[in-house]
């Protein structure tokens, strides 16, 4: 059986009908949510700000203030859900690195998951150093899984070649399938530098259930990240900012290049969150290209006074 297919044909090779996990046959993306979160069991989204930032000493409390503010956890996760929790675990780094996602921002989110009825949370990443040692130094695998999460190593043969429709540069690429099968995507990336696209936070942290030869994809960064924007679609962002890296990005390694910023931001629409999180390193989002061409996809709001801005303080 070849491994390239249709997100049907996906789907009717490991024998799960579109019909029987709820979602439309068109683009596996329908199955998370649109950005405006028109497919997320609401009653009502008047008081519902666009973007929520929690300010605080404790990541958990931020977590779980922004999410409160947003309608709370249950608004996004249902009863019986197998909830994908995506951080960034890229790198053979300490949390106070800020090389990776706060481990307690991602315990957090597991647990309020799991308190909203989720029937499993799945953590994992495809990191760039070695897996083992990403997962244990960062610190998220054991604090992902003291919360109650499965966290788990990325197996290669659980890649498939997906066609990407809404693409402009990235046509198709293999997707990692329990992405794919999953009935919630929760990103959670951290705000930090990088030293190709300027700063990686939510829309390149899909890079992350992506395989294939990512290398390629640095021809035409800007672009590939905004396609993969149109292509994976969270219920809900978590940007972590509680330590973000203000230089020599994606790695990092020096405490000299850690800032204590104290800050989460969440929202549904990954590009409102990415655009408010650039004014954390003195840019207006419209100096980043990936997210002037997510503007240009149609996929958010890079604005912020276009925006309902949300700030809280977290106890």
């Amino acid at each position: 059986m070849k491994n390239e297919c249709s997100r049907r044909e996906f789907l009717k090779q490991i024998g799960i009908g579109a019909a029987a996990l709820g979602f439309l046959p068109s683009t596996f993306a329908k199955q998370i949510v649109s950005a405006e979160g028109t497919t997320v069991p609401q009653t009502s989204t008047a008081a519902i700000p666009d973007i929520v930032v929690a300010e605080g000493k404790d990541p958990a409390a931020m977590v779980r203030a922004a999410i409160q503010h947003l309608g709370g956890m249950s608004r996004y996760v249902k009863a019986g859900d197998i909830v994908v929790v995506k951080p960034n675990i890229g790198w053979d780094r300490l949390p106070v690195q800020a090389a990776n996602t706060n481990p307690d921002v991602v315990a957090a989110v597991v647990r309020l998951a799991l308190e909203s009825g989720a029937k499993v949370v799945k953590v994992f990443d495809n990191p760039v150093n070695n897996a083992m040692s990403c997962y244990k130094r960062s610190g998220i695998e054991d604090k992902a899984k003291a919360a109650g999460a499965q966290v788990k190593f990325m197996d290669d043969r659980f890649f498939a070649m997906v066609r990407f429709p809404e693409a402009k540069f990235l046509k198709q690429w293999p997707v990692y399938r329990e992405v794919l099968e999953c009935d919630c995507l929760i990103n959670v990336p951290i705000a930090k530098h990088h030293n190709s696209s300027g700063l990686t936070m939510a829309l390149k942290n899909h890079m992350g259930v992506i395989g294939g030869n990512r290398g390629k994809i640095h021809t035409q960064l800007h672009r590939a990240i905004a396609d993969l924007g149109a292509q994976f679609k969270p219920r809900l962002t978590v940007l972590d900012a509680y330590r973000i890296l203000v230089r020599n990005g994606p790695t990092g390694g020096s405490l000299q290049d850690v800032k204590f910023e104290g800050k989460c931001i969440a929202g549904t629409n990954q590009v409102a969150v990415d655009a408010y999180g650039a004014t954390l390193f003195g840019l207006k989002p419209e100096q980043l290209e990936y997210l002037v061409l997510a503007k240009e996809y149609g996929l958010g709001e890079i604005d912020l006074q276009k925006l309902q801005i949300k700030k809280v303080e977290a106890a």
